[in-house]
């Protein structure tokens, strides 16, 4: 790096106060000072970025290396247990059946909005009341009507 001492400036400073002179002097240091601190916060953001990219790719091989340990474990589970069903299967003299049962048959699906009318009518009006459902039709300029605030005079 550049070894840059007291001295140093020092002269640096008075050749530019002789050149630039001292009129011109402070904004020129400011404009210099703008530009230094600029490319310090570029070097930084490039040291940063590149501090990431490394670490992304160490993620990435952690990633890959868990990834294939946990392919390894489930081929063992895998073999383990088709050899256990080959032993179940000698042992009982049974055919080899799967360990996990098929999963459920449902019934088909039906609309719930089929007898609409039915069910609003099966339910009970204090329900109703409760849960805020209106059951009279009622205008918009009622129900402002019915809210606003009455004036005493």
């Amino acid at each position: 790096m550049i070894d840059i001492g007291i001295t140093k400036i020092a002269l640096i400073g008075a050749v530019a106060l002789i050149v630039i002179g001292p009129e011109k002097l402070p904004r020129v240091a400011r404009t210099v000072g703008m530009l230094l601190g600029k490319a310090q916060r570029y070097v930084a953001d490039v040291k940063a970025e590149v501090n990431r990219s490394m670490e992304l790719d160490e993620l990435k091989k952690m990633k890959e290396s868990f990834e294939g340990g946990v392919r390894d474990v489930e081929n063992t589970i895998q073999t383990s247990a088709s050899d256990f069903e080959k032993q179940w299967a000698e042992t009982t003299g049974e055919a080899s059946t799967p360990l996990v049962p098929p999963p459920p048959s449902y019934p088909e699906y039906k609309h719930p909005k089929k007898n609409w009318r039915l069910k609003q009518g099966a339910t009970p009006q204090w329900f109703k009341a409760r849960a805020g459902v209106r059951t009279k039709a009622q205008s918009g300029a009622a129900r402002v009507a019915r809210f606003r605030p009455h004036k005493f005079n």
